[in-house]
């Protein structure tokens, strides 16, 4: 009985020691977050992924504001054509400063000694209300005269639910702590950056394990299914549409322009990879995914709202033939990726605005 005691004791014992440090451990990350944010913790603001200001990126040092470009002024200097980019991870880019395409993009249209100037607000993990809340918050108070919206077809449909999901279950930030180091630990195999040289930038080295990175673009492709059982992804499509419709609305009665590019996943545009797809989903029928119907619902609801768009899936698919344009195991385009998005904006946003070749 004695023993008995001792047992029930100690138990109780480990019991609330656990619980203290359990709430003691809630309170210190959530005063650290405060102090200092990071991914690590969910934010129920667009700023969770956001770069930390000042510090470095390859052999770039982020801004002030924590945006992966130069610093700019908040009064848009006169005789100048300003654009601000709004988009996730596509945006920030996976590559070194100097070959992110928004950074060639300005080059490129500033080459006949224009006076544009592009900024890049570019924050990981945003998706379409992300980009409604950074538009009022932060872009329209430096006056641009054109917003270009990157619309990253991979997850921009679904980011809405799966970000107001994630926070419904990562209330505890013990929780989330745990749950961002297990997939830092089981997610990640390859190397972003060279271990002897942390700014340098290693553009052939898979970021994920095969069979994962296999099995979330199997699960991402649910969005291609032609006549699927249920219409969740069509009320996804009109959820992230009307985010974008009210960008548009703001964007009119402020007489600026608007641009959506919409950017490929690779599984649209890579054959070898839409085979290993198909393979997994193991269909009777052998064209039941549609690789372009995200695509044609978006110009459909585009063109019916009068949003202008530029889709990159064309020149994507004829150049993918000769040349790998993401990087391996990776959902973000490569040097040569991004290269290519920058060539293919800069000729199309020359046709659609006069303003740019003045």
């Amino acid at each position: 009985m004695l023993k008995l005691k001792k047992v029930k004791s100690f138990f109780l014992q480990t019991l609330i020691i656990t619980a203290i440090t359990l709430i003691l451990s809630e309170i210190t990350f959530r005063i650290y977050h405060k102090i200092n944010p990071t991914f690590l913790f969910t934010d129920r603001s667009y700023n969770r992924w956001r770069g930390k200001p000042n510090s470095q990126d390859f052999d770039f040092t982020l801004n002030s504001k924590g945006f992966k470009d130069v610093e700019f002024t908040t009064e848009k200097p006169e005789g100048v054509y300003r654009m601000i980019a709004i988009g996730d991870s596509f945006s920030f880019g996976i590559v070194p400063y100097q070959y992110n395409y928004l950074t060639l993009l300005e080059e490129k249209l500033n080459q006949n000694n224009q006076q544009i100037e592009l900024i890049n607000m570019g924050i990981p993990g945003m998706g379409p209300k992300d980009y409604l809340s950074l538009l009022i918050n932060e872009g329209l108070e430096v006056q641009p005269d054109m917003v270009l919206l990157s619309f990253y077809i991979g997850n921009d449909f679904m980011d809405n639910q799966f970000k107001a999901k994630e926070r419904r279950w990562d209330k505890s930030y013990v929780i989330s702590f745990v749950r961002s180091l297990i997939k830092l630990q089981t997610q990640y195999e390859g190397l972003i950056f060279n271990p002897s040289n942390s700014l340098t930038y290693v553009d052939g080295a898979p970021t994920h394990t095969d069979e994962f990175y296999l099995n979330d673009t199997k699960n991402k492709s649910n969005m291609f299914v032609k006549n699927p059982a249920d219409d969740i992804f069509e009320g996804y499509v009109k959820d992230a549409v009307n985010d974008i419709i009210k960008i548009q609305e703001i964007c009119d009665y402020r007489n600026i322009k608007l641009v959506v590019v919409i950017i490929p996943d690779e599984v649209q545009v890579d054959q070898n990879l839409q085979a290993k797809i198909i393979e997994m989903f193991d269909f009777d029928e052998p064209d039941k995914l549609d690789f372009r119907l995200p695509n044609r619902m978006l110009q459909e609801t585009f063109q019916k709202n009068n949003i202008e768009y530029i889709d990159l899936m064309d020149e994507f698919i004829a150049a993918s033939r000769q040349t790998r344009l993401y990087k391996p195991n990776d959902t973000h385009w490569n040097i040569a990726g991004n290269k290519l998005a920058a060539e293919v904006l800069s000729k199309k946003l020359l046709e659609k605005d006069s303003n740019l070749s003045q």
